[in-house]
């Protein structure tokens, strides 16, 4: 028996558990899928609806599993920060695996950055970045020798002498995602999340990847996991999947978690007509770039169910764009977002704050960017140094202990950028307020324009 898991707990993250949008672990799911295919029992621990580690152990004691594959869900932007809470529970669950002598090997974002930490935690092994097979591959080994060397299986990172790591041999990406398996959707408990969504929303949401990876190059995202490549499904497979979620899931609404949905407005077309021919239209939100948003994507999003776009405007200041090379125009995020608007799809951004050099003015260029584009929602952060990328390494030299959050409504600035972490969450709520009430408050924007003349005051240099 292997027991697929992973960490991600809403109950643990406040905000989160607020919003209450609690989607399934889809990365999961596609690896307990394979591992079916090579035939062995798979029963899943989802951690997302269960209380805390403690139902872990319940699940370790119910199943009695011979390998734990706990596989994060790298998918989901929220495994990828990687909150302190989180990943304190990976490591109560390798403990409690290993304590009832488990062999455990894990993936995702942090144990690919951080695979020391996991293997001291008492892991086997750590597989490496995106790795479709290698959870396969161990339990092929594993199943004829508990004890088997596993030097030569790719992708792996293994203890070595000494507490230190050794690496086996790279394993090339999957390419041919057609291949694989559809997530083992009859492993989750599907009405505990529909109960979870419609009694908070009144509809019910599911996610779908029809991607790995994003081509782009902005400085502050990483990419531990699918790199800097873009692999993208056949828009027939996709379609056919949908198809299927509607039969055996029956979804109101679905999330497409890709970091990019339909890269071209020749695949999204081709989606369109897949998704009409198999009568598989269900409405969707995605997440997109706004130079991408052109009138002939814009137009087949719509026919094929779209109805929010998420895209990373983050600054009004086209010079803090710039210093993320987002390889985008502060413009371009008006006319993508015209563009949607026109054909019935909600436009939404996504803002950050506290990148390095960026001033009152900038902040303010932002607030009047949200003040005319109209978004029709925002989510707001502050600039988050995650190892592995150009941002990180520029200000590696100020971060403390302190690499995570605790949790995702901190907001913390981790490195020291021009303003404080309160100072940011006050601008936070102020364009927030705007954008939920449709109106500026002067209030708000006069008590910080006040804090920051005494930023300035007290620290002349900072902002000169």
């Amino acid at each position: 028996m292997i027991l697929a898991a992973h960490s991600y707990f809403i109950g643990l993250d406040p905000k989160q558990a607020a919003k209450m949008k609690p989607y399934p672990p889809l990365a999961t799911l596609l690896m307990a899928a394979q591992l079916r295919e090579r035939g062995h029992e798979v029963a899943l621990f989802d951690a997302m609806l269960s209380p805390g580690p403690e139902a872990f152990v319940e699940a370790l004691e119910r199943t009695n599993p011979d390998m734990v594959c706990i596989q994060e869900d790298n998918f989901n932007f929220l495994t990828k920060m990687c909150t302190l809470r989180m990943h304190e529970a990976a490591i109560e669950m390798i403990d409690a695996a290993r304590a009832r002598g488990c062999r455990v090997a894990v993936n995702g974002s942090d144990a690919t950055d951080r695979p020391a930490l996991y293997l001291a935690a008492g892991a086997d092994a750590v597989v490496l970045g995106d790795d479709e097979y290698a959870f396969a591959d161990l339990a092929e080994a594993w199943r004829a020798d508990p004890d088997a060397a596993l030097d030569g299986i790719p992708g792996l990172a293994l203890p070595g002498p000494g507490g230190s790591v050794r690496k086996t041999a790279a394993r090339g990406a999957a390419h041919e995602l057609d291949t694989l398996p559809f997530p083992a959707w009859d492993l989750v408990d599907v009405e505990a999340y529909r109960r979870a969504w419609t009694d908070a929303h009144g509809y019910f949401s599911w996610n779908m990847a029809t991607s790995r990876g994003c081509p782009y190059g902005c400085n502050w995202c990483a990419k531990p996991i699918f790199g800097r490549r873009y692999t993208q499904r056949s828009a027939a497979n996709v379609a056919e999947e949908m198809r299927r979620l509607k039969d055996h899931v029956a979804p109101d609404h679905i999330w497409f978690a890709d970091d990019i949905f339909g890269l071209t407005a020749e695949w999204i077309r081709e989606f369109a007509d897949e998704v009409t021919r198999r009568d598989a239209r269900t409405r969707f939100m995605m997440q997109s770039r706004v130079n991408l948003m052109r009138p002939a994507a814009v137009q087949a999003l719509a026919e094929a169910g779209a109805e929010e776009v998420w895209m990373g405007v983050e600054s009004g200041s086209q010079k803090i764009v710039d210093a993320m090379d987002k390889g985008s125009k502060v413009e371009t995020a008006l006319e993508a977002t015209q563009a949607l608007r026109g054909v019935g799809i909600r436009a939404c951004w996504f803002i950050q704050l506290g990148y390095i050099g960026e001033t009152w003015e900038d902040l303010l260029m932002t607030r009047d960017l949200i003040r005319e584009g109209k978004p029709d929602d925002i989510g707001v952060s502050v600039a988050y140094p995650l190892p592995g990328t150009k941002f990180h390494a520029m200000v590696k030299e100020q971060l403390g202990a302190r690499r995570n959050w605790q949790d995702t409504d901190e907001l913390a600035m981790l490195f020291h950028g021009t303003y404080d972490t309160e100072f940011y969450k006050l601008v936070r709520d102020a364009l927030h307020h705007e954008v939920n009430t449709g109106a500026p408050d002067p209030a708000r924007w006069a008590e910080l324009e006040a804090l920051e003349a005494e930023h300035r005051s007290a620290d002349p240099l900072v902002l000169a």
